[in-house]
């Protein structure tokens, strides 16, 4: 039987059953309409719309259906339209009429609202727990190679020296701001909805404040329309697992960079990478390539749900079926790349050989020599001009601006003495900056530190 039969005989073409059905995908939100509907029995009968016998009787039935779905003892019906009907439904074939009873003062578009924030709330918890995972084996990472110095990039050329252990520190920052922004953005989805019924409200003298109370909500819509044609929240939800994305996408960028020949900065457990069938010698990083592409599925769930609210006149339309299938695509995928991502950065091995002969190479220390200067008198973009000259001789003359000697240096400006060849090491470029944010290893240091008992 429809929950909607009545004004018509409730008879529709096979075809279009299956057409309109959800329950293959939305039965996952079976414990938040289980969850949602004790708490809706209790507040009706709070409210004297349902006595306590009925509201007793709905609660340990609805128990007995979660318990027997979770054990695998009761399979959701196929042909049924969506989760919510098959619940209500067994519901009703096992206690009678005191089921009949619970659908009281709401409909199934505040129900389908309410379970949705319910399960989004769920969600939110879940993948903020993954994030302070990763951060924190992204610090622990960190503070091992707090002092490997590396060249750092701009455009992807090498632009000054830097630590392994900073670089790492910025993508653990980055997941830090997504911990933040799904936190904001939970405090918006945490509202509850139920009561809107269909769109007007209800005649009944319900109390939202005490439903929304059970359900920790953290207050109640003000306005039924909105309350069931809401659906900002998901968009929030997918725009901020897909910033989660981009920022793992970037991660993976670097990795597959790093692990390969012309790098060989780094080095990827077994584990999680595969090999080629045809060239023996390969060890390619599929997991991270994975990531990265899977990056695009992400978006492509954002935009195929701000496409399908973008026209809809309020209040519910049948459209918004369609928001469900993207949203756990997009926090399926989310989960699987942060929980892979977290392994390979625990297993990850940095060759500090290789960084530190590629920080020898690209004169990243070129700033550093630009700042001796303006500490030896000169305005800094006159030091920046000679600078520019001296490289340009090193490069035609195939030599670095640690083997120039103080002669060749002289020749340039005579300001130059032998504290040149301290300002330009390598290791004291990266050891003095001291500034809050920078590179030196006591700063990467103290910020890993930070990160790892803060996640902890």
């Amino acid at each position: 039987m429809k929950l909607w039969e009545g004004m018509t005989d409730g008879v529709t073409d096979p075809c279009a059953e299956s057409f309109n059905s959800s329950v293959s995908f939305d039965k996952r939100l079976y414990k938040q309409d289980i969850t949602g509907s004790i708490v809706h029995a209790q507040m009706l009968c709070k409210c004297g719309i349902i006595n306590e016998d009925d509201a007793e009787l709905i609660t340990h039935g609805l128990s007995g259906i979660m318990t027997d779905i979770e054990t695998g003892a009761l399979i959701p019906d196929p042909s049924c339209e969506d989760i919510h009907t098959f619940i209500e439904q067994t519901l009703t074939s096992r206690i009678g009429e005191a089921g009949k009873r619970l659908h009281t003062a709401r409909s199934r578009n505040d129900q389908v609202a309410q379970d949705l924030r319910l399960w989004c709330v769920d969600e939110i918890d879940r993948i903020c727990g993954l994030l302070k995972d990763l951060i924190y084996k992204t610090a622990e990472k960190a503070l091992q190679y707090a002092d490997a110095i590396m060249p750092g990039f701009t455009h992807l050329q090498p632009a000054q020296p830097v630590t392994f252990g900073h670089h790492l520190t910025a993508y653990a920052m980055m997941f830090e701001r997504d911990i933040d922004r799904l936190t904001d953005c939970r405090k918006r989805t945490n509202v509850a909805v139920i009561g809107s019924c269909a769109l007007a409200g209800t005649t009944y003298r319900t109390d939202r404040a005490y439903e929304a109370g059970l359900l920790f909500a953290d207050g109640v819509c003000k306005n039924s329309i909105d309350g069931v044609s809401d659906r900002d929240f998901v968009i929030e939800l997918l725009s901020c697992l897909s910033v989660i994305m981009m920022h793992l996408s970037r991660f993976s960028e670097e990795m597959i960079l790093w692990t390969s020949g012309q790098f060989s900065f780094v080095k990827l457990p077994d584990a999680y990478t595969t090999g080629s069938s045809i060239m023996p010698q390969k060890k390619n990083p599929d997991m991270a390539e994975l990531c990265r592409g899977k990056t695009g599925r992400v978006y492509g769930d954002l935009f195929a749900v701000l496409t399908m609210m973008k026209g809809l006149p309020l209040a519910y339309n049948k459209d918004m079926q369609e928001d469900k299938e993207s949203l756990f695509d997009a926090a399926d995928t989310v989960c699987a790349c942060l929980g892979i991502f977290a392994k390979m950065v625990c297993g990850m091995t940095a060759d500090t050989e290789k960084m530190g002969e590629a920080a020898c190479r690209g004169f990243i220390n070129a700033t550093d020599l630009a700042d001796y200067l303006v500490r030896q008198g000169l305005p800094f973009r006159e030091a920046y001009k000679l600078c520019g000259g001296i490289v340009s001789y090193c490069i035609k003359n195939g030599k670095t601006l640690e083997s120039l000697s103080l002669e060749e240096y002289k020749t340039f400006s005579p300001v130059f003495d032998d504290g040149v060849y301290d300002a330009i090491d390598l290791k004291n470029c990266v050891y003095r900056r001291i500034s809050e944010g920078g590179t030196s290893p006591s700063t990467v240091g103290k910020n890993a530190v930070y990160l790892m008992k803060k996640y902890k």
